[in-house]
């Protein structure tokens, strides 16, 4: 069963990369219908997916569509309870769940001021006292998360879960805006951007088009906080070592230098999501040589 997804910008819309990763890091086949923030393209998209009018919303192949991320949430785990979206134990299950409920009701100093923006990492940024108060208590959380986990991973409950997807742009921003949190705190948020399917989400985000002056701010760039990726350049022709696109199969008609070897795509937007993060794309992997 493929599910349908849809989600604006990837780089900017932090409910859309909750909704995502629900579905990609827990290996549920999904199919993304995409629309622009600000324009008529995002309630046009909508009224394929009603009743909802924000994204994420989910539309199931039996017709069932699902809006809001916590109830995307618990209606993938239903269907897909061998998925592990939720801890096993059970006062870990329910500890997992109050958490993604409090990310999903609340922390609004930290949303109005740090909206999320994976294109951009910044210098200089000064919290004010809410923003300060509302890291405190998400590092409280994360903290008592820890309490339950049966292993010494690097997420939350132990094993990856549905709480670490809804805490997912909480770490995007602190890396993005230089917030001060603890050592503990900093390695939660470190292995947020290296998650291969955080990864790959960013990575398309740098794809999706011009970038949206309404995230970003006028403030010292510095370089971003994840795995630095592999240098690759667009080039206008090739002969590449593929003939068929590894994402589509598709014949190549774009492409990409990495290192000494010219690599094949069937449109722009397959070779501009490898060029921004070659590395976070099993499908790219034999081709790097």
């Amino acid at each position: 069963m493929t599910y349908d997804l849809a989600i604006a910008d990837r780089a900017y819309s932090s409910w859309s990369l909750r909704g995502w990763l629900l579905f990609d890091a827990f290996g549920l086949p999904v199919r993304c219908h995409f629309a622009r923030l600000f324009t008529d393209e995002l309630p046009g998209l909508l009224r394929d997916f009603a009743p909802a009018r924000t994204v994420p919303a989910m539309r199931a192949a039996d017709g069932t569509v699902v809006a809001e991320s916590l109830a995307i949430a618990e209606e993938l785990h239903s269907r897909h309870p061998e998925a592990g979206l939720w801890p096993a134990a059970a006062p870990a299950r329910a500890a997992a769940r109050m958490m993604a409920a409090e990310m999903h009701a609340g922390f609004t100093a930290l949303r109005g001021a740090c909206p999320m923006n994976l294109r951009a990492a910044y210098a200089g940024f000064a919290p004010s006292e809410a923003v300060q108060a509302d890291i405190a208590r998400i590092e409280r959380l994360w903290t008592w998360a820890r309490s339950f986990a049966s292993d010494d991973g690097p997420w939350l409950f132990g094993a990856y879960s549905a709480a670490d997807a809804f805490y997912a742009p909480v770490a995007a921003r602190i890396a993005t805006y230089g917030l001060k949190v603890s050592g503990a705190a900093a390695d939660y948020v470190a292995a947020h951007l290296a998650h291969p399917s955080f990864r790959r989400w960013r990575a398309m985000g740098m794809a999706d088009g011009p970038d949206l002056p309404n995230y970003t701010t006028d403030l010292p760039r510095r370089a971003w906080p994840g795995p630095a990726p592999i240098a690759a350049v667009a080039v206008a022709q090739g002969p590449s070592v593929n003939a068929a696109c590894p994402f589509s199969g598709k014949p190549v008609t774009h492409f990409l230098r990495i290192g000494d070897r010219t690599i094949g795509f069937c449109n722009a937007f397959c070779r501009d999501k490898t060029a921004a993060d070659p590395a976070a794309w099993p499908e790219v992997a034999p081709l790097l040589g």
